[in-house]
């Protein structure tokens, strides 16, 4: 499942250090851990997993805003650690989660969208204006909302923005990390109908990270379920959402809300001890909170084994 994609992430790792304290000795923290796969022009790979599991550090790798500790990350063939910024600025572009702080609240909208074609100092005035208008337009907002302030925009409307400025220059991928978490549920549709018709109407190819299951069943080709700075399970959306693999995954599919009254909170069966990234358990990373753990996944890594559209590290998917 890795190799020969549009993006293509190689053994990649990052590590931290972090200080324990004023006399202890400063520890490496693996946040992301030997992590490869592939991602193929026009589609869409939903990231998800709980908090510090390592995928926002992934897409900041993959955008060249942090460095691999080792491994490598290629964009259309090309290594990211050597483009500079322009070039890799042309080719793959960020969405964040919270427009309000990712957009510059002293600047009007349309010189926010124009932002990235300055930077590339090679096109007139004109033809900015002109690429700026047409962009505003694709996304949705009038000439009008182009002259004022984040400030003066709803949060939708701001996200507008924020997906109008990664898509001036026309780049061929787009990281969109949470990208709908901070609006409200009738906004997130309109958002996510949004991301859906530019992908097919620009050939977009996506790397989509959320917390939200449901989105991610909606918008994603395939998915990668992280844990502990590994992807664990790696298949077809389909495939993974109707028969998950990894004990983690169903306990994920497991946690989603019901709007059926009645039921309550669901029971993941995880328990209240959360993976720790200092403290990696041997064998099985997952294996301390994990259900059917046996007593090989207490001392063995297990391998990734190829399951029903894709594939999954789990030594009961092997046995």
């Amino acid at each position: 499942m890795s190799g020969g994609g549009l993006i293509d992430v190689r053994g990649v790792k990052r590590s931290f250090r972090v200080k324990q304290g004023l006399f202890a000795a400063a520890r490496h923290v693996a946040a992301i851990d030997d992590v490869s796969f592939a991602v193929a022009p026009g589609d869409v790979l939903g990231i998800v997993g709980e908090s510090g599991c390592g995928k926002s550090t992934l897409a900041r790798v993959i955008l060249g805003l942090l460095p691999p500790t080792a491994g490598e990350v290629l964009v259309d063939g090309r290594r990211i650690a050597q483009m500079d910024r322009r070039e890799r600025a042309r080719l793959i572009q960020p969405v964040f989660q919270d427009p309000f702080s990712s957009l510059n609240p002293r600047r009007r909208v349309r010189d926010i969208v124009a932002m990235p074609l300055d930077a590339q100092g090679d096109r007139a005035g004109a033809e900015v204006a002109r690429r700026v208008d047409a962009m505003l337009e694709r996304v949705g907002l009038s000439a009008a909302q182009g002259q004022r302030y984040p400030a003066e925009l709803s949060g939708g409307q701001r996200q507008r923005v924020a997906i109008a400025r990664a898509l001036v220059l026309e780049p061929r991928i787009v990281v969109c990390d949470e990208p709908t978490s901070a609006l409200d549920v009738s906004v997130q549709a309109q958002i996510l109908n949004l991301l859906a018709e530019l992908r097919r109407d620009l050939g977009l190819t996506y790397l989509f990270i959320s917390h939200n299951l449901a989105v991610v069943e909606h918008v994603a080709t395939e998915v990668a379920v992280m844990y502990l700075g590994r992807i664990v399970e790696r298949r077809e959306t389909a495939a993974l959402f109707g028969a998950p693999a990894h004990p983690y995954t169903k306990a994920l599919l497991a946690s989603v809300l019901t709007p059926e009254p009645g039921l309550g909170i669901p029971d993941t069966g995880l328990g209240d001890t959360m993976p720790d990234p200092s403290n990696v358990p041997p064998g099985c990373r997952f294996h301390p909170r994990c259900p059917v753990a046996i007593a090989a996944c207490r001392s063995q890594a297990p391998a990734l084994t190829r399951v029903v559209g894709g594939q999954a590290e789990c030594h009961l998917v092997a046995s």
